[in-house]
């Protein structure tokens, strides 16, 4: 650990925030501690941002490596236990997707003990990959129910499109799985709910442990699951707004959900949407006005005159989740729209 903030910050090129952090008085100890939001709420810049996260994250490593190897062996010679000191519990949007096999009960009790286990097991298993596949991160198993989180450990912008996704693909592959003695094909619920909650506290231990999510967000996705007819999925209305155009819906209406405030408006996905684009199926054809980016845009645009004066060019355009990165490359297809290029 650093002996004091402003000489880390010195260190790392970024003295001229000292002050911000003494203000809010931020010590050697809390530095861990610190994710994006807080320096977001310090109105740290971008760039400087993402400099303090990678170095946190390396304070953070470090202090995890030094309660470990100070550990002490306990009295019996047994290994001790190794429980983090610190929480790495964080709030943030999350997408949580609820999925159970239809039938599974009747479906015990016909099978063979040892059939109904692997067929649990290829279902599992089917689930799992899809899961894998979009970026999800399945947080438990509960027999014939899955649980998965999509915006953690890693947040994308798309993690609402990618749970809907897998919810597709869990039904296609579920439905392949071969069932001993002639039995009906398997089927699937699937509830999918977006909303903020705190994720990232390791609760149980050893094959009993898992991430620990905490809000109405998974309540509203399990809701959703009881709600759902076989092999369909029903989603919320956070992550029908931003799933936006992506795909095909029927509106179910206002829904009363048990433990849930209200009565939501819920839709069921009934498939893909062809469409040009994400930023297409999300905006739509007419786009507000493009504020405060006039200078990032006039520096593709001498980019542009740059390639068609025979200098090729090649710009990187990299930002968080959201800040406007399609809608400024929509904006440069409209200021060229008449003339050739591709």
């Amino acid at each position: 650990m650093p002996d004091n903030v402003e000489q880390w910050l010195s260190d790392l090129g970024l003295g001229k925030y000292a002050e911000v952090f003494a203000e809010s008085e931020i010590g050697v100890d809390i530095l861990p501690k610190m994710n994006s939001d807080d320096l977001r709420e310090m109105n740290i810049p971008l760039g400087p941002r993402k400099l303090l996260l990678e170095a946190i994250a390396e304070l953070r490593a470090k202090q995890e490596s030094t309660v470990i190897t100070q550990a002490t062996p306990a009295a019996d010679g047994a290994s001790p236990d190794r429980k983090p000191t610190t929480s790495d519990a964080e709030r943030r949007q999350l997408t949580v997707m609820f999925c159970d096999m239809v039938g599974s009960t009747a479906l015990s009790a016909r099978l063979d003990p040892e059939d109904y286990r692997e067929v649990v097991r290829s279902y599992q298993d089917a689930c799992a990959g899809a899961i894998s596949r979009c970026g999800g991160y399945v947080g438990k198993f509960l027999g014939d129910g899955v649980i998965a989180y999509f915006g953690w450990p890693k947040a994308h912008e798309d993690d609402a499109r990618q749970a809907i996704s897998t919810g597709l693909g869990i039904i296609a592959a579920v439905a392949d799985i071969a069932l001993p003695d002639d039995e009906g094909p398997l089927a699937v619920r699937i509830g999918i709910a977006t909303g903020a909650v705190v994720v990232g506290d390791i609760i149980g231990e050893g094959s009993a442990q898992e991430v620990a999510v905490s809000g109405e967000t998974p309540n509203l996705a399990a809701r959703l699951q009881a709600l759902a007819e076989p092999n369909t999925i029903v989603v919320a209305p956070s992550t029908h707004a931003l799933a936006g155009g992506l795909f095909d819906y029927k509106a179910l209406g206002p829904q009363t959900l048990k433990g849930i405030d209200g009565t939501p408006e819920v839709w069921r996905v009934i498939g893909e949407r062809r469409v040009e684009s994400r930023f297409a199926a999300a905006h739509g054809p007419e786009l507000t006005p493009l504020i405060g980016r006039e200078e990032e845009l006039e520096l593709l645009v001498r980019r542009w005159q740059r390639a068609k004066g025979g200098e090729g060019q090649m710009v990187l355009l990299a930002g968080e989740p959201g800040i406007g990165k399609s809608r400024l490359v929509r904006a440069l297809r409209d200021r060229i729209a008449d003339e050739p290029h591709s």
